[in-house]
C-alpha cells in the first residue's frame, strides 16, 4: 500500500478520515504512553496537534537513536524510528510554554480542541495556568487527559515513572524470565503502549459522555495503575490464594504442555489447550499412551505433573524438524507456529496481506512504519501525516484561522 495518500473508504461508506474525523486533540505528551493514544486518536480520523518545546529539541525520543532518517546527502534529520513509531498523522508546533506567549497559545489551542492529552508530573502544568482545574474554567467542555508515572493522587505521585519501572513496581518482570533467572522486563515498552491504550479507551468514553451532555472531564491514568491493571489471571490468583506466582520462562501458569520447545533445527511454540489437542499431539509423536496415563490425562493432571512429561516431551520433540512439528501439529487442528525473527516477520505473506508494514513520505524522506491493526468495514484507519520533524508545521498552525484545520 502506498501510505502517503489516504486508504480508500469502504465502498459502503461516505467518509474518508476514520470515525473521528473532526474531532480536535491537544498532544502535549512526550515519550511513549500519551504519543501512543494521540497516534491511535490520529489513525481514527482525529486532527492532532502535537506541541514540542524547541529548547530541548522536542519529544525526548527523537534523540533516543540510531537509527534515524537521513536524506539524500546522508545528513541526520531528527526522525528517529522510536519517535516515529508513536507520532503519525500529527502536526508538530514547537512553543516554549513557560513564556507567556507559549501559555496563550495552549489556551488558544484548548479553547478549540475537544480532547488534551498531557503526561507532565502531576502539578507539573499548574504553574503555568495550564493544569485541568486552570483550563475548564474557560473550556467546560474539554477531555483533559492527564497521564503519570504514579497517577495524581498517593503517595509516589510525585515520583517520575518510566515504562522499565512501571515493569518492575507493578509485578510485571517478577513473572518474567526463566525459573532460577534474573526477573526480565519485557522486549519492548509495554507498560508504556498499554497505558496508551488504556488512555485512548478512556478518551473514547469521555468524548461519548461529552456527546451526549457537553460535559468534558478529567482522565487521570497512571502508567503503575495500568501495568497492576493487566496483570490479568495472575494479579487475580494471587488476590484468592495469596500464593506469589513463580516465574516460568516460556511456560504457562496453568495450561501444560504451552511453551517453547526445541526441535532437532530450531524452536517450535505449542499451545496445547485442552485434552482432545493433547491426544491429537501424542498422536503425532507416536506417544498415543501417554494420552491415557493418569498423570497427563487431564490438564491438571498434566500442571500437577509438569515435569515429568516435559521430560519426556523434550526428547520426544528433537526427533522431528521445526517445520515437520508446525505441520503435524496443523493437521491436527493443534496450535503451533514458530519463533520468528523481524527479518521473517516482514517478510511474511501474512504481514503484506494485513498492512502491517507501510510506507509515508515525511519531510526527511521516505519512513518505513508499523500499520495499525484496526480494520474497520465503513470507517477505514488512515494515514494522512507522517512523523512530523520539530515544529514542522508551526507557522502554519499559528497563522491559520483554525489551527486545527487538517490539510
Amino acid at each position: 500500500m502506498d501510505a502517503s495518500n489516504p486508504q480508500p473508504s469502504s465502498p459502503q461508506s461516505s467518509l474518508t478520515h476514520g470515525a473521528l474525523k473532526g474531532i480536535k486533540v491537544l498532544d502535549l505528551s512526550r515519550i511513549l504512553a500519551g504519543p501512543t493514544c494521540t497516534q491511535m486518536l490520529g489513525d481514527l480520523g482525529a486532527i492532532v496537534v502535537k506541541v514540542e518545546n524547541p529548547k530541548t529539541g522536542g519529544d525526548d525520543t527523537r534523540q533516543w537513536g540510531p537509527p534515524y532518517v537521513e536524506n539524500e546527502a546522508g545528513e541526520r534529520s531528527d526522525l528517529s524510528a522510536y519517535f516515529m513509531a508513536a507520532n503519525r498523522n500529527k502536526r508538530s508546533i514547537a512553543l516554549d510554554i513557560a513564556s507567556a506567549e507559549g501559555q496563550d497559545v495552549i489556551r488558544r489551542l484548548a479553547a478549540e480542541a475537544d480532547i488534551l492529552v498531557e503526561n507532565f508530573k502531576p502539578g507539573g502544568l499548574a504553574k503555568y495556568g495550564l493544569d485541568y482545574a486552570s483550563l475548564r474554567v474557560a473550556c467546560p467542555s474539554l477531555i483533559y487527559c492527564s497521564i503519570s508515572g504514579y497517577g495524581q493522587t498517593g503517595p509516589n505521585s510525585a515520583k517520575p515513572g518510566y515504562d522499565l519501572m512501571a515493569q518492575g513496581y507493578g509485578g510485571l518482570m517478577s513473572l518474567t524470565g526463566e525459573p532460577k533467572g534474573q526477573p526480565v522486563k519485557a522486549g519492548v515498552g509495554i507498560a508504556d503502549v498499554m497505558c496508551g491504550m488504556y488512555a485512548t479507551i478512556g478518551v473514547l468514553a469521555a468524548l461519548h459522555h461529552k456527546t451526549q451532555t457537553g460535559e468534558g472531564q478529567q482522565i487521570d491514568l497512571a502508567l503503575v495503575d495500568a501495568q497492576v491493571a493487566w496483570l490479568i489471571n495472575e494479579g487475580v490468583a494471587y488476590l484468592n490464594t495469596g500464593e506469589l506466582p513463580q516465574r516460568r520462562g516460556n511456560e504457562h501458569p496453568s495450561i501444560v504442555p504451552y511453551g517453547l520447545y526445541e526441535t532437532s533445527d530450531a524452536h517450535v511454540i505449542l499451545a496445547v489447550g485442552n485434552d482432545s489437542q493433547f491426544r491429537r499431539f501424542m498422536e503425532f509423536l507416536g506417544l498415543e499412551g501417554l494420552a491415557e496415563d493418569p498423570r497427563f490425562a487431564t490438564n491438571p493432571a498434566r500442571l500437577k505433573h509438569r515435569d515429568a512429561l516435559n521430560d519426556i516431551l523434550h526428547p520426544a520433540l528433537k526427533r522431528f524438524t521445526m517445520d515437520a512439528v508446525i505441520a503435524g501439529m496443523e493437521a491436527r487442528k493443534v496450535p503451533a507456529g514458530p519463533v520468528q525473527t523481524l527479518d521473517r516477520v516482514f517478510a511474511s505473506d501474512q504481514v503484506a496481506a494485513r498492512d502491517m508494514a507501510i510506507e509515508m513520505q515525511s519531510g526527511a524522506g521516505p519512513v518505513q512504519l508499523l500499520g495499525n491493526p484496526l480494520n474497520f468495514s465503513r470507517t477505514p484507519v488512515t494515514y494522512r501525516h507522517a512523523p512530523p520533524q520539530c515544529g514542522e508545521a508551526t507557522e502554519e498552525i499559528l497563522q491559520a484561522e483554525d489551527p486545527f484545520a487538517e490539510t
